[in-house]
């Protein structure tokens, strides 16, 4: 494999992808086969997506534990099952009564170590399954609450009944877990939207 290439590309993944999908593309166009990601985006996430090749998945590690910035929209009112404006709705609330600094206070419940409960549609596994998988076939399991790291937690746009925030954080965080969490603290649910 003298012609391989021993790189970190940084790839714009459009929504409607999975990190595996970006994986994949990867590995036909340059002829590959060891490809991997350093940190998984859901499907309709955007976003920076740093792809090892050759060589450079030996840093793999460091990309996957390092401190992460996303960029969410939430919409306060609606919860879905998928935690995202891909699931079905679940729940409607009226946030009407929301205040700009009831978010905050919820904000300020939701930044330091916390304890995180992935959503069932994800690729966590559980017996061998991709949770995604068994809750598409209308089966739900218990999974266990992780400790994560919020690092920064800033509202950076409200438009009720819309907020936008901002998150540093380490390892393992849904930010659809946590517009599910902010919901749930609020009274009204709540789904990321963007």
């Amino acid at each position: 494999m003298d012609d391989a290439i021993d790189a970190v590309l940084s790839i714009d993944k459009s929504a409607g992808l999975t990190s595996m999908d970006v994986v994949r593309r990867v590995k036909r166009l340059v002829g590959q086969r060891h490809v991997g990601h350093g940190g998984t985006l859901d499907p309709q996430a955007s976003g920076l997506l740093p792809v090892c090749l050759g060589y450079a998945n030996r840093l793999m590690q460091f990309l996957v534990d390092s401190t992460k910035e996303y960029h969410g929209t939430v919409l306060l009112g609606v919860s879905t099952d998928t935690y995202d404006a891909q699931g079905q709705v679940v729940a409607e609330h009226d946030p009407s009564f929301v205040t700009r600094e009831a978010v905050e206070a919820a904000l300020d419940r939701l930044r330091g170590t916390i304890q995180q409960t992935p959503p069932m549609y994800s690729a966590l596994k559980h017996e061998g399954r991709r949770l995604y998988s068994l809750a598409r076939s209308g089966v739900e399991v218990e999974r266990a609450p992780r400790e994560v790291e919020i690092f920064r937690l800033d509202m950076v746009q409200w438009t009720p009944p819309q907020l936008t925030l901002e998150v540093e954080c380490g390892r393992g965080v849904y930010i659809r877990s946590l517009a599910r969490d902010l919901g749930q603290l609020l009274g009204c649910g709540a789904h990321l939207v963007a």
